[in-house]
């Protein structure tokens, strides 16, 4: 399927690695040329290299951590027009007590999956309504659908970005311009693997025996390649889906149980 996509312009937080990388791959096969966002100058530059090499597509890159305040402002200079964002903070999801938890720590939480991304957003829809063309995507975690012990910090930034969201979409789809979610599981990432290591650490277990576990609990039976996401994400972004929005779309491999 030709997306539509060609000669567009993509803005990609966290675009260096994991999820946001497999995102700006499959976007750049479908001719978008790219801006990459990461807090990690090296990994920036060699994904950058990397995607232009495959594709052939323009990348350009900014070296940011949506985790502070200011960072917003310094994307926005450099990519002030793009017709795609794809909202991915980059932030390793790890578990935290919440009871422990520092007033800075909430802060810290808010600011890379709440402040940051509303502000991109807010900044960037009105030059999309105004060409007639937009498509945001957030990336999330599908358990925000059910909540999970020692993720408080995260789930709550999280879910109330997707009740910004909820309410801004009415106001945007008649432009053409459309947000989604997209809510994944078990994807073979670092962050991943450095989450479940953490899990292992808190369980006095092995990193295999909470693989396996969780390979046990999904009922795909395994964990997800990037490039399943990445893809999703791009199809979110094309001239397809200007009637769809608003939605929390779940890739879990079936972990997930609930009807809505």
């Amino acid at each position: 399927m030709d997306l539509g996509l060609s000669g567009r312009r993509a803005l990609i937080c966290g675009g260096s690695k994991g999820l946001g990388f497999a995102a700006a791959q499959a976007l750049a096969r479908e001719g978008v040329d790219l801006v990459l966002v990461s807090r990690t100058p090296e990994a920036l530059e060699q994904a950058a290299r990397q995607l232009a090499d495959e594709t052939g597509v323009t990348v350009t890159t900014v070296a940011a951590d949506l985790s502070l305040a200011d960072a917003p402002a310094t994307v926005l200079a450099a990519c002030p027009d793009p017709d795609i964002l794809v909202c991915n903070p980059g932030v390793r999801q790890t578990p935290d007590d919440f009871r422990t938890m520092s007033r800075a720590d909430w802060d810290f939480w808010m600011e890379a999956h709440y402040f940051g991304p509303l502000e991109l957003i807010r900044a960037i829809v009105p030059g999309m309504c105004e060409r007639k063309f937009g498509r945001v995507v957030n990336i999330s975690v599908s358990n925000i659908k059910f909540p999970q012990v020692n993720f408080a910090h995260s789930h709550s930034a999280r879910v109330g970005l997707a009740g910004a969201i909820a309410s801004m979409v009415r106001e945007l789809v008649p432009h053409n311009v459309v947000i989604n979610s997209v809510l994944p599981g078990f994807i073979d990432t670092d962050a991943l693997r450095t989450n479940l290591h953490a899990h292992a650490k808190r369980g006095n277990t092995t990193y295999e025996a909470i693989v396996a576990d969780r390979i046990k609990m999904t009922p795909a039976h395994r964990f997800a390649a990037p490039s399943e996401c990445g893809d999703l994400i791009a199809y979110l972004c094309s001239a397809q889906v200007g009637f769809m929005t608003g939605q929390n779309i779940v890739i879990d491999g079936g972990v997930y149980q609930g009807l809505f």
